[in-house]
């Protein structure tokens, strides 16, 4: 909590900067040398010339005392560096002949187009495609870090609470950023791989969490979670597919020139810097070192372009050292990643979030793997039994490099900080506005956003809600509201509960009751009738609810990872509102009934799979975060005829299917499909009553232009596709790039049909009538990342154009809705 805590605090002043201009010339001929390498001497900060020979340079690192120039060809210089200066250094170079191994490289253009020409050749034996499997030993360690934190921060106002942080402050070497640390988690794995089919796992032997305890920064950190592999031709981060620099395509992404040659591990090798050819395009700036006989990668360092389309992260490197595990094969054995996330971008005056996760690798075993079984578990990951209770003494041993005196002290710290009494009320401010519940003891008051709302029906509706904290138990959660409307002058109330007596694998009882207004035929997914933004956001009014007195009884049992089953059981009671009746004309009886309810029994089986699924886990419910494959959902609902004055007997099924996929660099794209039938002579509001939309807010679930009550099928299919562009033609447009939109383009189809004996068995409501012999279709494309959290979409409806049910069909519309992504 101190890292969102701190981020609602500017800080007036940074770190001493010092800031460095020059120009490199021949020293023999006073001609500019353009792609030359100027770095501070023993860092990774560093940059190339332009054209023209210039450079500038901006260093924020204590540690920095000389500046150096190279060039393949001449003779490197290095310079003193004033620090905490603005100041001009100039480098004349010398040419220098080397006699360099013997190297035949039949090329007539740029060198460096040559080398990496090779290295992309040599792919299969360099990487570990050489081998049908490998095991390894993987060290990590992961900090997390307050960046731009200031004295001036920590000194002025109710922050001054916390000034003894600095004792913990540091600069970065790789950012130039002060920082403060606050969270650090060790991890000592096993790792088993496989060529064909592709597969990995990766079993935590121990793991060592200190400052914020949160077991799911396992998931978030593990290797098969955040897996950077230059070979391949992308490396997906934050849901983007950045261009690997040794991608088989690469140099249509890329420039490259070669600037250095040197021995490395006893092998020469030469130095190759590499930089986007475009704006804003999802690549990497950097260089990398290959050696010249296996043209294997031996290091590389790459950072993402400053200007690349994405959100939050305004800067993320990667370094990845290669060594010779045999006499032909060359494996990763180190990784460190930093990443530096602030909602304002290029900025050291708003603390921000810094992540460091240092990979060592080590212990490799090819082919030697008998027992392939391993590879048949549900989950990528999995983490041993008393995994976090390994002693001190463990870690000593295998760790391969000594904690620094910043990491041991991560604890300490972040207990001080709890100890301080004003936050708590940091904490709290902060959870209710990311969750809409205010803490109060140990219970929670909320969701603000539904305090006060507005419809047809009830006029003004009040309600007030809440439900029971973490610190009551963690074990169950309980939740209830009471409401009233001005207009109706009616009390509508709900309660809720879960008991969750094991996370993993997941078990669960939920139990329910609720006496509410409800608007059929409106997708889970949108904004409920009773929060505040649908009130304001309606295209019309909210005048077709029915009241609605339900009781629930689920039990979700988890066998296996990616396999969930969920038991359920409910009574449910329907009232028409205003002194009207459902009219119903059943076979069995010569007169027409007028009934002012409908009630039904159901018990039901919910089967998920999700194969191999990531996500994380909350205090009662998940979220995904990763699934490389489909997500399936079958639901099964059989109607069980116990009410004598409705015997309904029926059965539901409902099928679904979804999946979201990368296209390299065009972006993502997402699908689903769902097919359902009902068995049965039912009345209307059991069948299948369509999605749709009547406010100006976009749902991902719901026909937008299609009104409530409009549709309705006892068997159907919806198929729905998107494709999220992530701005690839908005950034190749001068001007229009700076501001990071990113395009959108979606299209819904949608057909069903009703049984004549379910036309004949009650009475439809004005508008609400079958598809006929024509599907319901719409199309839309927009515009995301508007203000980083908004989109906007134009939706065209293509059919059911001139329905005579509907004389006031809405052909086209404009809908917003609040949406982030990196």
């Amino acid at each position: 909590m101190v890292i969102m805590m701190l981020a609602w605090y500017p800080c007036n002043s940074y770190a001493q900067k010092t800031i460095i201009e020059g120009k490199l010339t021949d020293a023999q001929t006073g001609e500019p040398i353009p792609y030359a390498n100027v770095y501070v001497a023993s860092s990774l900060l560093g940059t190339l010339t332009d054209d023209a020979g210039k450079y500038s340079l901006e260093i924020i690192n204590k540690e920095a005392d000389s500046l150096r120039a190279s060039l393949l060809g001449y003779r490197q210089v290095t310079k003193p560096i004033v620090r905490g200066h603005v100041q001009t250094i100039n480098f004349e170079l010398s040419p220098q002949n080397q006699d360099l191994p013997e190297v035949v490289i039949m090329y007539t253009g740029n060198p460096a187009d040559a080398l990496i020409d090779s290295i992309i050749k040599h792919k299969k034996e360099n990487s570990f495609q050489a081998f049908q499997t490998c095991r390894y030993d993987a060290y990590a360690k992961m900090r997390m870090d307050v960046n731009n934190v200031t004295e001036n921060l920590l000194k002025k106002g109710i922050m001054k609470h916390f000034d003894f942080m600095l004792n913990y402050k540091d600069t970065s070497d790789m950012s130039g950023k002060t920082y403060l640390p606050v969270m650090i988690t060790e991890t000592n794995s096993v790792i088993y791989e496989r060529k064909s089919p592709e597969a990995k796992k990766e079993i935590v032997q121990a793991t060592k969490i200190s400052g914020i305890k949160k077991n799911e920064l396992i998931k978030l950190t593990s290797d098969v979670t955040l897996d950077v592999d230059v070979y391949d031709n992308y490396t997906q981060l934050f849901e983007k597919n950045f261009v690997s620099p040794v991608a088989d395509f690469a140099h249509a992404y890329y420039r490259y020139y070669l600037i250095d040659s040197a021995f490395i591990q006893d092998k020469w090798c030469y130095h190759i810097l590499f930089k986007p050819r475009r704006k804003q395009e999802l690549a990497y700036s950097g260089g990398l070192w290959v050696n010249d006989t296996t043209y294997s990668i031996v290091k590389i360092k790459m950072r993402i372009s400053e200007d690349a389309n994405i959100n939050l992260v305004n800067d993320l490197g990667i370094e990845q050292e290669f060594s010779q595990i045999n006499k032909h094969q060359w494996m990763k054995t180190s990784e460190k990643i930093f990443i530096d996330f602030n909602p304002i971008e290029k900025t050291r005056k708003i603390p921000g979030v810094f992540a460091q996760k240092t990979n060592v690798y080590s212990h490799f075993i090819f082919d030697s793997l008998t027992d392939e079984r391993i590879f048949k578990s549900a989950s990528d990951l999995t983490i041993k039994e008393k995994a976090e209770k390994k002693p001190d003494a463990y870690w000593d041993t295998i760790r391969p490099e000594i904690l620094s005196r910043k990491d041991k002290g991560v604890y300490e710290m972040v207990d001080s900080i709890k100890k301080v009494p004003i936050f708590k009320m940091y904490r709290d401010v902060t959870y209710g506005l990311t969750t809409g519940y205010f803490p109060w003891g140990k219970f929670e008051i909320g969701p603000y956003f539904k305090l006060f709302s507005y419809n047809a029906i009830e006029g003004a509706r009040f309600r007030i809600g809440g439900r029971t904290s973490t610190k009551l138990s963690t074990k169950f959660n309980i939740g209830a509201y009471l409401a009233y409307g001005t207009k109706d002058n009616r009390f509508k109330y709900g309660a809720d509960f879960i008991y969750l007596p094991k996370k993993s694998p997941r078990r669960a009882l939920y139990a329910s009751f609720k006496y509410d207004l409800e608007q059929m035929g409106k997708s889970p997914t949108s904004k409920a009738t009773d929060n505040i933004l649908s009130s304001f956001f309606n295209r019309g009014p909210l005048d077709k609810l029915t009241m609605i007195r339900q009781y629930e009884v689920a039990y979700e049992h988890e066998w296996f990872h990616g396999l969930i089953n969920t038991f359920v059981i409910n009574r449910r009671e329907m009232f028409p509102l205003g002194g009207t009746k459902f009219v119903i004309f059943p076979e069995s009886q010569e007169d027409t009934v007028y009934a002012g309810s409908i009630t039904t029994t159901e018990i039901g089986l919910d089967t998920r799979i999700a194969f191999k699924e990531v996500y994380l886990e909350g205090k009662f419910s998940r979220v995904t975060i990763k699934s490389k494959y489909p997500i399936i959902l079958i639901r099964y609902r059989y109607g069980i005829p116990l009410a004598q004055e409705n015997n309904y007997n029926y059965n539901k099924l409902n099928l679904g299917i979804e999946q979201w996929f990368h296209l390299s660099t065009l972006g993502w794209s997402r699908f689903r499909l769902i097919a359902g039938k009902i068995w049965g002579t039912l009345p209307y509001p059991l069948l299948k009553i369509h999605d749709g939309n009547e406010s100006w807010l976009y749902d991902d679930y719901s026909s937008n232009l299609m009104d409530y009550y409009e549709f309705v099928s006892d068997q159907y299919i919806n198929f729905y596709f998107s494709h999220h562009f992530d701005g690839f033609f908005f950034n190749k447009i001068p001007g229009v790039r700076k501001l990071k939109l990113r395009e959108v383009i979606y299209f819904r189809g949608l057909y069903g049909s009703v049984s004549k004996t379910n036309l004949a068995f009650s009475e439809f409501p004005g508008n609400l009538r079958s598809f006929g012999n024509e599907p319901y279709l719409e199309t839309g494309a927009g515009i995301e990342n508007i203000f980083k959290m908004l989109q906007i979409y134009a939706i065209w409806r293509l059919t059911h154009l001139d329905d005579p049910g509907n004389m006031n069909v809405q052909k086209f519309g404009i809908f917003a809705s609040l949406y982030f992504s990196f």
